[in-house]
């Protein structure tokens, strides 16, 4: 039996799952000024996977970096959402 295509579909159900609430903490706590942490991390994921030769770790690395990027986008989404309060706003953040 090969279960490759289970370990990445349960990895890329945990990364969508995980992400989701790191872009509503990120937000809260930075705004979207920190768009740029998820860039680097996407590029970096995106340059490890291309240099890892095993398929499953490759997969995830690529899976990790194209949630990053995804994220990025989620995130001036989300400072809509905190906008037209669907979300809390940070009474302690400053600016934006």
């Amino acid at each position: 039996m090969n279960f490759t295509g289970i370990i990445i579909g349960i990895s890329s159900f945990l990364c969508i799952g995980l992400f989701h609430p790191i872009v509503i903490k990120a937000e809260y706590h930075f705004g979207v000024r920190c768009w740029w942490v998820f860039l680097l991390l996407a590029l970096g994921c995106i340059v490890g996977s291309l240099l890892v030769a095993e398929t499953i770790p490759s997969t995830i690395l690529g899976v990790v970096a194209f949630s990053n990027l995804w994220s990025i986008l989620e995130l001036f989404k989300q400072r809509e959402r905190v906008a037209k309060g669907w979300f809390p706003k940070n009474p302690k953040r400053i600016g934006e």
